[in-house]
């Protein structure tokens, strides 16, 4: 399985990333190296199109190109399948809130970013456009997010330490032990039902740190949606993570 291309020097690095020929095509292969590992393993990251391989401590990269080799077909299969990338361009379209809006360049504009009917417009010179719709999507997710927060919260008599939104693979919410709650801003391109049980999810967690009996009997205390919104994420979550 020979190398293509190499970004970074393996030697010594933590991290490095690789193209990397399989039987059926290449693949863009993400290592990393982790002490607390206790086997080499590998995932497809959605969001990049790459692989993940990770690596214990004592495992050399012989071992995680065997596993690649090993799963050629599953991986090849799995990035296939990935839905197409959807860049921040004018003209491209995404969903707010589950409503499909088109991105509109308008330089001429005073402002930054702001929704104008099924159109979000983005104001100043071309080059910033691409940030300017993050920084608005970022900014729109920590205040739904936030609003959605503070109403069930209240429900149970509590309050979150803080709320943050960030940009994350594996989780669309966390609730830390300190009652911080952190969200993923994509979670704003999803329906607002979802959003609803993702949030009901995560301040149900201020109350059960678990996923108990009573926890999960709290969540559907907080929101009618969770199964229809836990169906769509399984469904559909993965496009989310392919914008921007």
């Amino acid at each position: 399985m020979p190398r293509i291309g190499i970004r970074r020097q393996w030697s010594g690095m933590d991290r490095t990333s690789e193209i990397v020929s399989l039987p059926l095509g290449i693949a863009q292969v993400e290592w990393r190296r982790n002490t607390r590992a206790r086997r080499v393993s590998l995932r497809i990251d959605p969001r990049g199109g790459s692989v993940v391989v990770t690596l214990p401590s004592r495992a050399g990269r012989g071992a995680g190109m065997a596993l690649l080799q090993t799963h050629a077909d599953w991986i090849t299969t799995r990035l296939a399948s990935l839905p197409g990338r959807v860049a921040f361009t004018d003209g491209a379209e995404l969903p707010i809130a589950g409503v499909i809006h088109t991105i509109r360049h308008v330089p001429a504009a005073r402002g930054a970013a702001w929704l104008h009917g099924t159109e979000l417009q983005v104001a100043g010179h071309a080059e910033h456009l691409s940030r300017r719709v993050l920084d608005f999507l970022r900014t729109e997710a920590q205040r739904r997010l936030t609003d959605l927060v503070a109403i069930k919260a209240a429900q149970l008599g509590i309050r979150p330490h803080r709320i943050t939104v960030k940009d994350t693979i594996s989780r669309w919410g966390s609730c830390a032990a300190d009652g911080s709650l952190a969200f993923s801003w994509r979670l704003v391109m999803a329906p607002h039902y979802v959003q609803d049980y993702v949030v009901a999810h995560e301040v149900a967690h201020l109350r059960h740190l678990n996923h108990g009996s009573q926890f999960w009997a709290l969540v559907a205390e907080l929101t009618d949606h969770m199964e229809p919104a836990m169906r769509w994420l399984r469904q559909e979550g993965i496009r989310l993570l392919r914008i921007g």
